[in-house]
Order: C-alpha cells, then sequence, then structure tokens
C-alpha cells in the first residue's frame, strides 16, 4: 500500500493525540492497555506497527519498557517526538505495515497493530500487515490486531449521531441493502468488518487467539451519556465493560475490537 493522499489529508488535520483523552475516548484505550498488561513481563520489548502520536508507545515507554515505533504519516511522527521525554527507551521510524524488513523476525515479546487494518481494504494487504506482525513477534509472544468494526460504527455515526447518511451508503454500495455489510474504498478512509471477516483472514496464520475484546463497547453510541457521567459512575461503567466486553451477545456493538493471539511454533 502506498501512502494515498485521503490519509494524510486526515491525519494532518485530525487530532489523533487527543482522540483517546476524553472520558469516552478512554475506555478503547483503558481496555487495550489492561489487556496489555495481562502479558506484558519485565523486559520485554514491545514494537507499535502504526503508532499515531504514541499514546501507547509512550504509555509503555514511561513504565520502563523498551519500544520500537513504526508510523506512516509525517506529521503523526512530528507530534509522536515532540511528545516524547528524555526518560523513554523509545524509538520511532517512517515505515509500511505491509513491509517490516528493517527489522529481524522474532525479536519482539509484544507486538501492537492498532491502526494499520483501519486502512487497508483487501484481504491480500491485511494478511501482508498480519504476516509481518507475526514474523517479527518471537515464538509464544502476543499480536494486539485492532479493527473498526461495521457494526458498532453504523450505529453510533448512522442510526444515532447522522455523522452518515445509510440511505446514501446504501445507495453508492457502501453498504449491502439486505446485509448491512459494508465496502471501503481508501477515499472512505476507514475499512469496516464484522469479526467473521476477522475469522476469515486468521484462517491461514499458526496462531492461538487468546481474547477477541469490544474494545470500546457501547462507548461512542453513548458518548453523550458517558461524558456527563461523575467519576463514581464512570468508575462503575468501566467495571461493567471490563466484565463484559469478550461477551459474545455484545461484540458487534463495539466501534473497535482488538483480536489478541499468540505466536505459536509452526
Amino acid at each position: 500500500m502506498q501512502t494515498n493522499q485521503y490519509l494524510i489529508d486526515f491525519y494532518n488535520n485530525y487530532d489523533e493525540d487527543n482522540r483517546l483523552k476524553s472520558k469516552h475516548g478512554s475506555v478503547e484505550f483503558l481496555t487495550t492497555m489492561r489487556y496489555i498488561e495481562k502479558y506484558i513481563q519485565p523486559g520485554n520489548r514491545i514494537l507499535e506497527i502504526g503508532a499515531g502520536t504514541g499514546r501507547y508507545s509512550h504509555a509503555l515507554a514511561r513504565q520502563g519498557y523498551t519500544v520500537d515505533s513504526v508510523e506512516l504519516i509525517k506529521h503523526n511522527i512530528d507530534v509522536f517526538s515532540q511528545n516524547t521525554t528524555p526518560a523513554e527507551n523509545v524509538t520511532i521510524i517512517q515505515g509500511n505495515a505491509l513491509d517490516l524488513s528493517v527489522f529481524p523476525e522474532n525479536q519482539y515479546d509484544i507486538t501492537l497493530l492498532l491502526g494499520p487494518l483501519y486502512h487497508l481494504y483487501s484481504i491480500e494487504d491485511k494478511r501482508q500487515a498480519l504476516s509481518e506482525a507475526i514474523r517479527v513477534t518471537k515464538i509464544g509472544g502476543i499480536v494486539f490486531a485492532a479493527y473498526v468494526i461495521s457494526d458498532g460504527c453504523l450505529l453510533d455515526e448512522g442510526f444515532m449521531h447522522e455523522n452518515i447518511n445509510v440511505a446514501e451508503y446504501i445507495k453508492n454500495g457502501l453498504l449491502d441493502a439486505e446485509t448491512f455489510s459494508a465496502k471501503s474504498e481508501p477515499q472512505d478512509l476507514f475499512e469496516l468488518v464484522r469479526k467473521k471477516d476477522i475469522d476469515q483472514l486468521m484462517s491461514v496464520f499458526s496462531t492461538n487467539r487468546l481474547h477477541y475484546v469490544a474494545t470500546d463497547g457501547a462507548a461512542l453510541l453513548m458518548r453523550e451519556a458517558i461524558d456527563k457521567m461523575d467519576k463514581n459512575t464512570f468508575e462503575l461503567y468501566l467495571k461493567y465493560h471490563f466484565a463484559t466486553c469478550e461477551q459474545t451477545d455484545l461484540l458487534g456493538i463495539t466501534s473497535h475490537a482488538i483480536d489478541i493471539f499468540r505466536k505459536s511454533d509452526k
């Protein structure tokens, strides 16, 4: 995948650095970090592919971990660098998730692929990015792969907040009129998938799934209500979310999901 101008223009004008800092946005960040902390061990080495402005890379580096980061968009790299503190053992290079040849295989204990699959539109490109993430991960290491989930986005952006015109999406072929499955192109910026699509993607790899997590659950759908919660109510909501974010009944309502799997020795 070459860097497309739609992506450059979007991130040049989008406040990615603050996306996860609002109360409703923090649900995704706190959930992802919670699962990272389930598996990370002292001395582990981490690679973040598609690091954006470094929200996760910086958080982990400030906990004392060694983090290498790769980011496609120059603007994001500039913000990443501005946010780096002297105490962090973190690196950032410009690179593409489809070609991590600068990194040797079997090097990282934890590999984060938390953004690139949002912007890859063919099964070949998605599998190439996943293959590269798996290649650089140690046998027995853990990969976190994030996706944008179509039904959560449709409920939130379409029916709840009307930021997208569902009827127009159907008319333009971006949504199937019967199944409401999504089809995206680079100019649409985000590739929308369902869990069955992720299962199909992963079927060719020798990995063991550990968790499939509705990372933000209903947080975007409920953003106004969540942002109004007092501290105690928000903490109770987080407790509920953490208890249910792997519950099969609720997986489709999320806007983001992470597939967490272990690299096997086969």
